[in-house]
């Protein structure tokens, strides 16, 4: 499992969220360039994604991610649910805030 935030606090929630679920964590990256080198290393198995992170938006590494047909969980406060679904239409979308009961579904889906 690849996380992709670059709010602190954010990213551990995620986390305990992943590791609760008993998936293995690959990576937790906040900047695109290190979600590249990251996928470079090692393709994750699912990867939740925030959208805008601090060096740009994070298609380049969605884009990658989806043509590798990694499983996409979009989460972020500045996505637009109509673009990224037209983008990648196989992802999952939520806006930030999200309940972990909708985000430990999202995993359960993903990892499926």
């Amino acid at each position: 499992m690849l996380i992709v935030e670059d709010e602190l606090f954010v990213a551990l929630d995620l986390e305990d969220t992943v590791e609760a679920l008993g998936y293995a964590l690959a990576a937790t990256c906040g900047t695109l360039a290190s979600t590249l080198a990251a996928i470079e290393r090692q393709l994750p198995t699912c990867a939740i994604l925030d959208v805008r992170l601090p060096d740009g938006e994070v298609f380049p590494a969605a884009d990658v991610l989806r043509d590798a047909g990694i499983p996409l969980i979009f989460h972020s406060g500045h996505a637009d649910e109509t673009q990224l679904k037209t983008r990648y239409p196989d992802a999952q979308v939520y806006s930030k805030p999200c309940s972990p009961s909708r985000l430990r579904e999202a995993l359960v889906r993903a990892a499926a």
